[in-house]
């Protein structure tokens, strides 16, 4: 995994919510689908705000993660 250790103690998140940077449109994600809130443009090439600032594996920092 490119020098990653992942141990089983570790979280993986997933975003929650998503705007296309474009025209607006907002996405929620439910149930293993995203859903649209607004529609936006219907014809648009969506941009969605991904900006390299959401982490998607939280660490466990307590004593039994350390030993992994």
């Amino acid at each position: 995994m490119s020098g990653v250790l992942v141990c089983m103690s570790d979280l993986l998140r997933t975003p929650e919510r998503r705007t296309c940077e474009r025209c607006g449109r907002v996405e929620q994600y439910d149930d293993g689908a995203w859903r649209a809130e607004g529609l936006g443009d219907l014809y648009c090439i969506h941009e969605w705000d991904i900006d390299g600032t959401f982490v998607p594996i939280k660490r466990d920092r307590s004593v039994a993660a350390e030993e992994c």
